[in-house]
């Protein structure tokens, strides 16, 4: 009789291969495994070859200097570009005298000069154009010209005086004495400076200075002249106005 034999596996003997993995994987991660492997973290990018870096630094150098050489053009192309329009009517405005201007060419800016103390229109002012080409277009057509019925002088703007005369200029300016009692002298000869205008009014003047175009010994053509008291101020009107003084009958009015 044929004997049939069967044999048990016991469950414990079938390999836990999902706990094996899991324990493998543990041991890869596990901090404290001694490994052949180098974390990633400890990797360090090599150093930058000496050229490389050298050809950065001259890479910024150059940026740096074309960013600092920007603004120096900017001013030269901006000086080619700016115009002296001298002479014009006191009642002339930014606007208007942009409007004129620019019928011979872009206008960029444009501003009329005033006196600081009595908000009196000095008679000139400065345009700048949008190229050298519509500046010199602009003196072309309208140096010499009329606005309003009095001649205009329009140039380019004049040098800068040096250092020294400028610092002359400033500490004659600072030492003005300014007033209520205080006359507007216009129509003076270029030649007329602040000492001679202030001998002219002789008396009780406490002080007078000559106004000139900023930036240049060139009189603008009118001053002012301070006293101490209102009577003296009537009194230089009516015994100076349409008087001569170098050559030119000066106006003497209420500043």
């Amino acid at each position: 009789m044929a004997t049939i034999s069967t044999s048990f596996v016991s469950p414990n003997f079938i390999p836990n291969h999902k706990k094996h993995f899991k324990a493998h994987s543990s041991r890869i991660r596990s901090p404290t495994l001694k490994s052949d492997a180098v974390p990633l973290a400890l990797i360090t990018p090599p150093p930058v070859p000496q050229h490389g870096h050298a050809l950065l630094l001259r890479g910024r150098v150059s940026s740096v200097a074309g960013e600092t050489s920007a603004p120096a053009q900017d001013t030269i192309s901006e000086a080619a570009r700016r115009l002296y329009v001298g002479n014009i009517p006191r009642t002339v405005s930014n606007d208007e005298l942009r409007k004129f201007v620019e019928e011979h060419g872009a206008v960029e800016k444009a501003e009329v000069m005033y006196d600081k103390y009595s908000g009196r229109s000095r008679r000139f002012g400065f345009v700048t154009m949008k190229s050298t080409e519509d500046a010199n277009a602009a003196i072309e057509k309208l140096d010499g010209t009329e606005l309003s019925g009095r001649k205009i002088k329009v140039n380019i703007t004049e040098s800068p005086l040096q250092s020294v005369d400028l610092s002359l200029l400033q500490a004659e300016d600072s030492q003005f004495i300014d007033s209520p009692h205080k006359v507007y002298v216009g129509n003076l000869a270029k030649t007329v400076t602040t000492e001679t205008l202030k001998k002219f009014f002789k008396g009780t003047v406490v002080s007078a200075k000559v106004c000139r175009v900023p930036g240049t010994s060139k009189s603008s053509g009118f001053g002012f002249v301070t006293f101490s008291s209102e009577e003296d101020v009537e009194s230089a009107i009516s015994s100076f106005n349409n008087t001569l003084l170098e050559g030119q009958k000066v106006r003497v009015n209420r500043a």
